[in-house]
């Protein structure tokens, strides 16, 4: 199971726009609603309501310009690092939710540079896992590696208003210590790199069989638990 009480560093495909809500779901699951944080993009802090409610939940924005999203990171994630204060700061290194004409760029992009040509996942960028590793090293505990899966098609945000599909929700974790996370940002970069090529077998052999290896399945939310509509999540970790 996911161990109580860590700080962590998740890093999850983003294969739809509410992937957050079923991390958010986990992280009810286990105690943690509480701990987690996301970087996202900055548009999202701007939404009535949930924007307001983002800020107050410190989540960090990003406009997707490394220039311009570095010092805002690196100040934020500056006020993160007491070892006692619980965390789980989430990220989705693709930088943006996958579609067939994203992942065609992509491929193309991977192609031409001599990386890894990915199918189910976008290429990861490197530099914001770099720079959460760096800003809260001596205060994480692990890295959760997180796969989400889909049945039978991608949830959009009013899916889930309205509690539509899907039905199940497959959630893949492997946990890593972060002392097995490479020190320097070019080992890391690939060791991120690897962890999304495993991402697209996973998913590839999800697509295929319709589960994820020696998996489990999770009671239940109770209604007194989540607000919006129960799903299925699967967590696996090896």
């Amino acid at each position: 199971m996911v161990p109580a009480g860590e700080r962590v560093l998740l890093i999850a495909n983003h294969r739809t726009e509410v992937d957050w809500m079923y991390l958010w779901n986990l992280a009810l699951r286990k105690g943690c609603l509480g701990y987690i944080k996301y970087i996202l993009k900055s548009s999202l802090m701007k939404l009535p309501l949930f924007g307001w409610g983002f800020h107050i939940l410190e989540f960090i924005p990003v406009e997707r310009k490394w220039e311009t999203d570095e010092p805002i990171m690196r100040n934020m994630l500056s006020t993160f690092t007491n070892p006692r204060d619980p965390l789980w700061l989430a990220v989705f290194p693709e930088g943006t939710d996958f579609t067939e004409e994203k992942c065609k760029k992509s491929k193309k992009f991977a192609a031409e540079a001599g990386l890894p040509v990915l199918e189910n996942v976008l290429l990861p960028k490197t530099r914001g896992f770099c720079a959460c590793l760096d800003a809260l090293q001596g205060s994480l505990d692990a890295v959760y590696d997180v796969t989400i899966a889909y049945k039978h098609r991608c949830p959009s945000f009013l899916d889930n208003a309205f509690g539509l599909d899907p039905s199940e929700v497959h959630i893949h974790i492997r946990r890593f210590p972060v002392d097995k996370i490479p020190a320097s940002d070019s080992e890391a970069a690939d060791w991120l790199m690897d962890a999304f090529q495993l991402k697209d077998q996973l998913l590839s052999d999800f697509k295929a069989q319709g589960h994820f290896p020696n998996q489990g399945t999770e009671e239940e939310l109770s209604s007194l638990k989540c607000l919006r509509h129960d799903v299925v999540v699967r967590p696996l970790i090896e």
